[in-house]
């Protein structure tokens, strides 16, 4: 497609969205910068032509595609899923309002020459997975996760879109073959077996050789070719591909590619879990990445109620810094009006210099200040006892999340802070 298709004055409008930009074009449909002149936000609108849905052979499956993405993935609501905002369908057209990404696509970084970094790709695939698992608890199983589907939001943070394809019948499969994703089909699927979760992570651990080497796992000149590489042959080591990565890495995606689903990873936090462990061997000591900080939150037993897009939220709303041992981090008096939250190591507790207590790793302090509201003074002094991972948390950022993450946070503390008051009244009556 030509840049200067990129230029055309659209001065059209579908149903209430006023279109302001083509963005592509794709085999069913076009999609644009639309304007919801009801609310002024940008979406991205795609739209399905009338001779789309009248095509012969195909239209019926293109209709059920299309209704399959309005009807699932509008009811996903993850931090890492498109959201799909509002979707029309008639006899003969329709379009879909979506929430609007404009970084591109994974599939502009996975030749040799634009890949990633490392550990970029691996927090990527990471919150791929919890978005994955969050949509198989959700009753779904994406069917077509390759890098195109997989779309840029900001700096690590993807969106996996285009949920047509779940839940395809038999004859829809062969369409789904017949545009490129077999490159990415799990062995299962191309054998048209009952999928499970397992297939999508087969999918995703494509996705991650393709990223991380800049070459598919398999590849051939036909069709009957490729089918036989995946469900016969073995993929070569990620590793030989591209020397310079880590030798870990080739155990983690070469299990996410098993021939069977019981070789694979048994759960998408498993998978998930070996891929934040990866950090550590691409990163610097004193990075914090997403993943860590998302692994440690997920563990606390008080913040069990925040769902999987509220712990997203509260990743984002903190603070992150690591501090050596001996180092002050609350001073008795000083000004506060945030909370802690101890993600490694282990603090104390004083006031006037006597120890009130120790704090490990998982739990919370400061928090009074917070419940309290205001700027008040602390009244007690902590340090670091070892090198600690903390994460601080400012109302202002608190504020800015959802109502539910607040209300599930500010209830997690009130216990917390009960459960404290409990354990110094019945040492106070030893």
């Amino acid at each position: 497609m030509a840049d200067a298709s990129f230029e055309l004055d659209l001065s059209l409008q579908v149903g209430k969205y006023d279109i302001r930009k083509l963005l592509g074009k794709g085999a069913t449909g076009t999609v644009y910068l639309a304007v919801d002149t009801f609310t002024g936000g940008e979406v991205a609108l795609k739209v399905i032509e009338p001779e789309v849905f009248r095509d012969p052979k195909f239209g019926a499956v293109y209709r059920t595609q299309f209704l399959n993405e309005a009807s699932l993935a509008g009811k996903l609501r993850h931090p890492h899923i498109v959201a799909i905002l509002n979707a029309v369908v008639q006899e003969d057209s329709g379009h879909m309002a979506m929430e609007c990404v404009m970084g591109g696509d994974l599939s502009q970084h996975a030749t040799p020459d634009t890949l990633l970094p490392v550990a970029d790709v691996l927090q990527m695939i990471f919150k791929c997975c919890g978005a994955l698992d969050y949509a198989f608890r959700e009753g779904i199983i994406h069917r077509d996760i390759k890098p195109a589907n997989i779309m840029i939001a900001q700096g690590t943070d993807v969106k996996i879109a285009d949920f047509g394809a779940a839940l395809l019948r038999k004859a829809q499969a062969v369409q789904t073959a017949s545009i490129g994703s077999p490159y990415y089909m799990s062995p299962e699927q191309m054998e048209d077996k009952p999928l499970t979760h397992h297939s999508d992570m087969y999918c995703l651990g494509v996705a991650l050789y393709e990223l991380l080497t800049g070459r598919k796992p398999f590849d051939a000149d036909t069709l009957e070719a490729l089918v036989q590489k995946v469900m016969h042959h073995d993929p070569a080591p990620p590793t030989s591909v591209r020397p310079d990565l880590p030798k870990e890495i080739d155990r983690v995606v070469l299990r996410a590619l098993g021939k069977k689903p019981e070789q694979r990873y048994a759960t998408w936090a498993e998978f998930a879990a070996e891929l934040s462990n990866l950090m550590k061997l691409v990163l610097p000591p004193d990075a914090i990445p997403d993943s860590e900080k998302y692994v440690v939150l997920k563990r606390v037993d008080m913040l069990s109620i925040l769902s999987d897009a509220e712990i997203w939220e509260l990743v984002a709303a903190g603070r992150w810094t690591r501090v050596g041992a001996k180092q002050q981090i609350i001073r008795e008096n000083d000004p506060g009006k945030s909370f802690f939250f101890l993600a490694r190591g282990q603090v104390r507790v004083t006031r006037h210099g006597r120890l009130l207590n120790t704090i490990d790793e998982r739990e919370c302090f400061g928090e009074m200040a917070y419940i309290r509201g205001g700027e008040l003074p602390r009244h007690a002094t902590v340090e670091s006892v070892t090198d600690v991972l903390l994460a601080e948390f400012e109302p202002e950022p608190l504020a800015r999340m959802s109502i539910g993450a607040q209300y599930c946070l500010m209830r997690a503390l009130v216990r917390n802070l009960v459960d404290r008051l409990e354990m110094a009244n019945t040492r106070l009556t030893r």
